[in-house]
């Protein structure tokens, strides 16, 4: 693999739980070998022992019988220099010979612990071959209280280091193979799943937009399968995403050239108002400037897309205004203040002044009363739009209420999500997530108070602190 080529075998994960399960298994290895060496050096030792007692059984036997060369030979077998014997009490020197130096140490094995026992034998490692040594242990069979002999501490460091040769070739076999085994299944259990992940994204990677590359679960290890799914989730959402923002893209240069040509339409229909409030028709001479103020909110509407299809969305223009004139031409505007099915009630001060860019704020509340209006038209029933205003010490608020039916799961799940949350069957959504990134622009939040079977209200709040879009107005 590339990452082998790369950064080194020992740097992949195949190649570190090798070399972690080849120490772990050596690091059981030891944890028996030292024990094993231990009982090793105690069998050798209780081995001389008991050939001991079993050399001194003739000179029990018939002591006159055994000659000085019949008792050497006895303690040659043995591999000991004497033998002495206690019983009832008396201690016997039984078997001996001459010892050709000093005892330097004397190993008591009748009450001997584990530890003492792992002590001794790694002294016996580093005990030179030439001390002479005194070993003192239980007769076997009943054969007195104790018997204790002198012999060379050399055999037994030449049969502990072959032992431990051998123990220890056993166990680089027994660590190689386990580790061979081990980094095979982990190879087939994790390591190629892994990398079936990371080729799936470095080749979604490449075209996110095909919904082809998406990965397919298939592991069978329970935490790749539940990261390969999760995986496949965020593959999909980022996918219908660029879809969307390709869609969006598409949809925002036809409606650039649309809004380019209606606002020249507009503009020249805006002519034409102008002419008719020199009408002498009362009727029609109140009903100009409404119109005019209509077209102009057009005109600005279609510039405000130009400029949002070019990403040079303006900030807002804040200005102090009464609050109450602006709603009730809002509603004028909405046709709400003519007999219909749909009323519009406003709960305000007369006195409440607001500061926020008028024409953005009439966009932001046009879209929540023609969204409150299309869900009251849905149930076929009379119903009501109430627009609350007050103030706190940090804020406005503004809540636009209506008697509605409630918004739908998905339309919650998504609120503000452009093509996503619309409220109503074929509603696009653009409708909120215009509202709520124009309030956003103003640093204040858009928030959903209550949507249930007695209606849905929401609640704009913009903030009396003067923040970085005041500093621009």
């Amino acid at each position: 693999m590339r990452i082998w080529r790369k950064d080194g075998f020992l740097n992949t994960l195949s190649g570190r739980f090798f070399l972690l399960t080849v120490a772990f298994v050596l690091l059981a290895e030891v944890m028996i070998f030292v024990p094993s060496m231990a009982r090793f050096r105690a069998d050798f030792l209780l081995v001389r022992l008991k050939e001991a007692q079993i050399a001194s059984l003739a000179q029990l036997a018939a002591p006159d019988m055994v000659s000085p060369a019949l008792e050497a030979e006895l303690l040659k077998n043995a591999e000991v220099f004497n033998v002495v014997l206690r019983r009832d009490q008396i201690r016997q020197l039984v078997l001996s010979s001459p010892i050709p130096s000093p005892i330097v140490a004397t190993y008591d094995l009748r009450m001997a612990g584990p530890w003492t026992l792992i002590r001794d034998a790694a002294l016996a490692f580093v005990q030179p071959e030439s001390d002479v040594i005194r070993v003192i242990g239980y007769p076997v069979q009943d054969g007195g209280i104790l018997i204790e002999v002198t012999l060379l501490s050399g055999p037994l460091k030449v049969a502990m280091i072959d032992y431990g040769l051998r123990i220890l070739s056993l166990s680089v076999l027994i660590s190689a193979v386990t580790a061979l085994l081990l980094f095979t299944a982990v190879q087939r259990l994790m390591v190629q799943p892994i990398n079936r992940v990371v080729r799936h994204m470095q080749a979604y990677a490449q075209a996110p937009e095909d919904a082809r590359r998406v990965i397919d679960p298939t592991a069978t290890v329970v935490e790749l399968r539940v990261a390969e799914e999760a995986l496949r989730a965020m593959q999909t959402q980022l996918t219908g995403a660029l879809r969307q923002k390709e869609r969006l893209a598409q949809l925002g240069s036809a409606v650039a050239k649309i809004a380019h040509d209606l606002r020249n339409i507009l503009t020249t229909a805006q002519l034409f108002a102008d002419r008719i409030e020199s009408s002498a028709d009362p009727a029609v001479a109140r009903a100009a400037p409404k119109l005019v103020n209509s077209i102009s909110r057009a005109v600005n509407l279609c510039e405000a897309t130009l400029a949002f299809g070019k990403a040079e969305e303006a900030p807002p223009r804040l200005t102090r205004f009464a609050l109450l004139p602006f709603l009730e031409d809002l509603v004028d505007g909405e046709g709400l203040t003519t007999a219909g099915r749909v009323t519009c009630l406003i709960q305000t001060s007369p006195g409440l002044m607001i500061r926020a860019d008028s024409e953005q704020l009439y966009r932001i509340l046009g879209n929540l009363i023609r969204n409150a209006r299309q869900a009251i038209d849905q149930t076929g029933q009379d119903g009501t739009i109430t627009l609350g205003c007050g103030e706190t010490d940090t804020d406005w608020w503004i809540s636009v209420a209506d008697t509605g039916p409630g918004l739908p799961p998905k339309a919650r799940e998504h609120l503000f999500a452009a093509f996503q949350g619309g409220t109503r069957a074929g509603g696009t959504g653009l409708g909120l997530a215009i509202a709520a990134e124009l309030v956003r622009g103003h640093g204040g939040r858009l928030d959903l108070m209550r949507s249930d079977a007695g209606g849905t209200d929401f609640v704009i709040r913009l903030p009396k602190t003067p923040g970085a879009a005041e500093a621009i107005g």
